[in-house]
């Protein structure tokens, strides 16, 4: 007999079985809980409540450690590629020299989007917000692809899967062509996925684009760094969505939208226009004293992290891709100067080190997308494209699993109590 907890309510007490994984907490089977006592737990945002078992992702907050399937993050950014990383949250495993490269074929050969979805794009105002598009187009997926969308049969998931981790990149460039006034430019077989959506997103029909390898590098860290990030807010909105048998685009589209929130995906466009705003290293000084001040709104944003309460372990690997980045395109901008002062000041201020708030993902994110050349308001594509991956290996794990349920949250109720219906005439 394992360990268990007892819960007692009104005097009667019910033992629940305490169930424990490979690693991190121990958790509480209190699935019969409402049926043994007729009470609920109360948890709002599910910070202290299991809502799955996953063998993808791992995150110790409090040591700074994330790992795939396993692998520490910082091994698979610094020797690893996106595509293999794909495979890996994908399958499970690190995949053999012929398996990457049968992986690699098949992705490159569904980056093509279907030729009726470029007059869907006509349909958006020129203005809109490129995440508003990711939402729509996406959705709309499942109008072009039938014959992927029967969730209980394992090969059209799997065709599902590829097709939504290939197109992203495709989908993304338009979005931004779209937006720029721009013609739409087709992927091609023979550029890596990173190299491929870079071209699609920068290049023109008019002269050939050459891919910088070093460019090229910091972005597909950056994908890697994003892939997945164990149970947040877009990922359990992905199973939520799935757990009803929602067909795959529409699952991911619902991802999209709730990963637009500043609070999640937005983070990063937050911590550039953040240095936007202090513009330029000499008005540093004024911002942090606004910053440790309790009763100035202002917040530093790219600074902490909710899960790491050490420093981000992707931001040490982006931390690097940035200073790489700057250096390569000798970009002169006060506002990367203000980051790089920033950065210096706040990994040596006792008030930042004593409250643990090093710059995290967001922030280095922020500074090497916008030394690429991206708007702001591309940032959330992107980390949307490099995401993917992961809801997709979640998707198919919660579809997989024979304990996943449709989801179905309780609530504390306190409205008012029953009362009976009075007539418009006598209120």
């Amino acid at each position: 007999m394992g360990e268990s907890a007892k819960v007692e309510i009104g005097g009667k007490g019910t033992d629940y079985a305490v169930r424990s994984g490979t690693v991190g907490p121990d958790v509480i089977d209190i699935r019969k809980l409402y049926a043994n006592t007729g009470a609920f737990t109360f948890d709002p945002g599910f910070t202290s409540t299991a809502s799955c078992e996953s063998e993808i992702t791992y995150i110790d907050g409090d040591q700074g450690i994330l790992l795939h399937r396993g692998y520490p993050i910082d091994q698979l950014a610094e020797h690893s590629s996106f595509m293999e990383v794909s495979y890996l949250l994908l399958n499970g495993e690190l995949p053999s020299k012929s398996e990457l490269e049968t992986f690699t074929h098949t992705i490159s050969r569904h980056t093509m989007v279907h030729e009726q979805l470029t007059t869907f794009y006509r349909g958006f105002r020129r203005d809109a917000h490129p995440m508003a598009i990711m939402c729509g187009v996406v959705g709309a997926l499942s109008a072009f692809y039938h014959d992927s969308t029967d969730i209980a049969d394992p090969h059209q998931r799997m065709v599902a899967s590829h097709r939504l981790i290939a197109k992203m990149p495709t989908i993304a460039a338009m979005a931004y062509k779209y937006s720029i006034g721009q013609p739409f430019l087709y992927p091609r077989n023979d550029l890596s996925y990173t190299g491929n959506f870079l071209r699609m997103t920068f290049g023109v029909p008019a002269e050939e684009y050459v891919v910088d390898p070093v460019i090229e590098d910091a972005m597909d860290k950056i994908f890697i760094l994003h892939a997945d990030h164990e149970q947040n807010a877009s990922t359990s909105t992905v199973r939520l969505a799935g757990s009803s048998g929602a067909n795959p685009f529409a699952c991911i589209a619902a991802g999209i939208a709730c990963l637009w929130g500043p609070a999640h995906g937005g983070a990063n466009e937050a911590a550039l226009n953040m240095l936007r705003e202090i513009g330029t290293p000499d008005r540093i000084p004024e911002y942090i004293a606004r910053a440790k001040n309790k009763d100035d709104p202002f917040r530093l944003m790219g600074f902490g992290h909710r899960v790491y309460k050490n420093f981000d372990p992707r931001a040490k690997v982006l931390s690097k891709a940035a200073s790489d980045v700057l250096d390569r395109l000798g970009i002169s901008d006060p506002v990367l100067d203000t980051a790089r002062e920033l950065e210096r000041i706040a990994l040596s201020d006792p008030y930042f080190i004593d409250k643990k708030l090093y710059p995290n993902v967001d922030f280095y994110s922020g500074v090497i997308l916008s030394a690429i050349g991206f708007p702001t308001t591309m940032f959330t594509v992107l980390f949307a494209l490099a995401r993917t991956v992961g809801w997709v290996a979640q998707w198919n794990e919660m579809i997989s699993d024979p304990e996943q349920k449709i989801g179905r949250p309780r609530q504390l109720y306190t409205g008012a109590a029953q009362r009976d219906y009075v007539a418009v005439d006598k209120r």
